[in-house]
């Protein structure tokens, strides 16, 4: 039976199956071979389309008036906007603070072994996290008609004194507290799936070794658990910045407050809403960049050796484009 041949580059027959041992590679044969590129069409058919779609809504944004830029100029950095913006990263402070320091005592009792902290941080959770946002707005900012006074005694005892609830929760200290309360119920749920992520052989060799269950907590679980806890945790804390935006049933001076004044003033709706979107946008880029640093510094642990950071990746860009010159100064453009 006669086998078939395949010709090689340059003449030689390659013994087909069945012919006996294959003769070794020619490494000169193989650096002859022209090396062609695999094809995509539709990937850069699609690359294109997008490319399109893009040049259209960016020439329609330079071209149509409604988006009216002369007054998105005008309003951007005007004082009141920016009292307005102030005013938002205010809540989203107090909110942040209030919400994660009460969500790690809830996160606690929900891993302790007590029966009734269990049972009290689970009803916490499901309560705050079932009742909309607005709805806790609107409760706590009318809270004083249900206790007109507050005191502080004996349980169930005599009080040592009181003051009117109107005095002290105000519109703003009722928006700190709903956005604070209804935080913490995510917040607690992010560090306990932090904590229980941790492998228990972790706490298992620190307490073989005699470290302190504080000590354990503190210097073995937590810094472990932030690498889970950081990206949930910051998306919320993004989610809230953008939630204080529901504030404005309160006649709080916040940003989306402020612009609807103003567009409720002026008519220019569009321009107006394009003003909250770009603060809102820059803002959130600055609390992803901050994310982003923080993640990396909790990484340290893991990855012995971390990625590059944007500016370092710019900087290696920078000296690579100029030693690429120097080099081709020095040979006088031959390569």
């Amino acid at each position: 039976m006669s086998t078939t041949e395949i010709a090689k580059p340059g003449g030689r027959p390659a013994a087909g199956a069945g012919a006996g041992p294959a003769a070794p590679l020619d490494l000169g044969e193989l650096a002859g071979l022209r090396t062609v590129r695999a094809r995509h069409p539709w990937r850069w058919a699609a690359g294109l389309a997008t490319l399109v779609v893009l040049a259209q809504f960016a020439h329609g944004l330079a071209t149509n008036p409604g988006w009216d830029w002369a007054t998105f100029r005008l309003f951007f950095s005007a004082d009141t906007i920016l009292r307005a913006v102030g005013r938002t990263v205010e809540l989203t402070v107090y909110g942040t603070v209030l919400g994660f320091v009460l969500g790690a005592a809830v996160a606690a009792m929900r891993l302790s072994r007590s029966a009734i902290l269990q049972s009290v941080a689970w009803a916490y959770v499901w309560v705050f996290r079932s009742i909309p946002l607005i709805v806790q707005l609107v409760f706590w900012f009318n809270l004083s008609y249900l206790y007109k006074r507050f005191g502080f005694g004996i349980p169930f005892g005599p009080t040592f004194g009181d003051f009117e609830t109107v005095g002290v929760l105000g519109a703003l200290g009722a928006a700190v507290l709903g956005l604070g309360l209804h935080q913490a119920a995510f917040a607690a749920e992010i560090i306990r799936g932090g904590v229980i992520a941790v492998d228990p052989g972790q706490r298992e060799a620190a307490a073989a070794l005699g470290v302190p269950r504080w000590r354990q907590a503190w210097r073995i679980v937590l810094p472990q658990a932030m690498r889970g806890i950081l990206p949930a945790a910051a998306n919320e804390v993004i989610s809230l910045f953008k939630g204080t935006s529901v504030v404005y049933v309160m006649a709080i001076g916040e940003l989306f407050y402020q612009v609807q004044v103003v567009y409720g003033r002026t008519g220019r709706v569009v321009p107006m809403l394009m003003v909250a979107t770009v603060w809102y946008v820059l803002l959130t880029t600055l609390l992803s960049i901050g994310q982003y640093y923080v993640e990396r510094y909790f990484a340290r642990g893991a990855d012995r050796t971390p990625p590059p950071t944007p500016f370092q990746r710019a900087r290696a860009l920078v000296r690579g484009l100029r030693a690429r010159t120097a080099t081709a100064a020095a040979t006088g453009g031959r390569s």
